[in-house]
C-alpha cells in the first residue's frame, strides 16, 4: 500500500489542478477566450494534427532544439574542462566570463538576425549561448571539484601528461557533474526554443506566436503542454543514459 501512496497522491494533486484549471473558465472568472480549459483541448490538438502543424512544428523546433544543445554542451564542456584544469586558463578568461554571463539570450537576437539571417542557424545560435553557459560551469566546477588525491595517486602510476591526467582521472571523475549540467541544460534549451523562433523562424515558438495574434489560446496551451510532454520523454531518456555512463558508480 505504502509503494502506491506516493502515485495516488500524485494522481490526485493532477485531478484536482485539472478540475480547478477548468472551474476558472467555466465559472467566468477569465474568459475562456484568454485561457480555455482542459476540455477544450482534444479538439484543438485534433485539428492541429490533422492539419499537419503540429507535426511540422515539432519537426523544425526538434531539429533546432537538437543541434543547439549539442553544439553549446560540447563547446560548454571542452572549454569548462580547459579551464578547470588550467589555474592561467581560468585567471585569463575570468573578466571575459563575468563580462559574457549576465547577457540573457534573447540580447543576442538582434545579433543572430543580422549575423545568420531570419533562418534555422540563427535559432540554433540563440539555443547553444543558453545551453553554453550551463554545461560550461557545471564542467569547471566538476573538474575542480576532483579530489587532489586522486591526481597525486595518477603521478603515482605514471599518468604525469595533461592527456593522461584528463583522460585517466579528471574526465572520469568529473563525469557526474558534467552530465548534471547537460540535464539541466535540457530544460534550458527548451526554453530557448521558443525565443529563437518567435522572430520567424519556422517551429514551436512561431506556431505559438502565430496562434497568439488570433487569440487561439487552446493551440498556445497545446503547444506549452507538447514541449512539457517533449522535455519529460527526453528527461527521461537522458537519465536512463546517465544510468549507463555512470553505471562504474553502481
Amino acid at each position: 500500500m505504502q509503494s502506491l501512496r506516493a502515485p495516488a497522491l500524485a494522481l490526485a494533486g493532477l485531478v484536482a489542478f485539472l478540475l480547478f484549471w477548468e472551474a476558472i473558465p467555466f465559472f467566468g472568472l477569465v474568459n475562456p477566450a484568454f485561457l480555455p480549459g482542459p476540455s477544450a483541448l482534444p479538439k484543438a490538438f485534433w485539428r492541429e494534427v490533422t492539419s499537419g502543424a503540429w507535426i511540422a512544428a515539432i519537426l523544425g523546433s526538434l531539429g533546432h532544439y537538437f543541434t543547439g544543445l549539442i553544439t553549446g554542451s560540447v563547446l560548454g564542456a571542452a572549454l569548462g574542462v580547459l579551464v578547470g584544469m588550467s589555474r592561467i586558463a581560468e585567471e585569463a578568461t575570468a573578466w571575459v566570463v563575468r563580462l559574457l554571463r549576465p547577457i540573457p539570450g534573447l540580447a543576442w537576437v538582434p545579433f543572430a538576425i543580422i549575423w545568420f539571417g531570419v533562418n534555422p542557424s540563427a535559432a540554433v545560435f540563440i539555443i547553444a549561448i543558453g545551453v553554453f553557459w550551463i554545461v560550461f560551469f557545471a564542467a569547471q566546477g566538476a573538474v575542480r571539484g576532483v579530489d587532489r588525491d586522486l591526481i597525486e595517486v595518477a603521478d603515482a602510476f605514471g599518468f604525469r601528461t595533461s592527456w593522461q591526467r584528463l583522460t585517466k582521472i579528471l574526465l572520469p571523475a568529473a563525469m557526474p557533474g558534467i552530465l548534471i549540467g547537460v540535464r539541466t541544460a535540457l530544460g534550458q534549451a527548451w526554453m530557448a526554443v521558443v525565443a529563437a523562433e518567435i522572430f520567424g523562424v519556422a517551429g514551436v515558438g512561431q506556431r505559438m506566436m502565430q496562434a497568439s495574434s488570433l487569440l487561439a489560446t487552446d493551440i498556445v496551451v497545446i503547444y506549452m503542454l507538447t514541449m512539457a510532454g517533449l522535455y519529460g520523454f527526453l528527461d527521461t531518456l537522458f537519465v536512463a543514459f546517465q544510468k549507463w555512463v555512470l553505471r562504474w558508480k553502481a
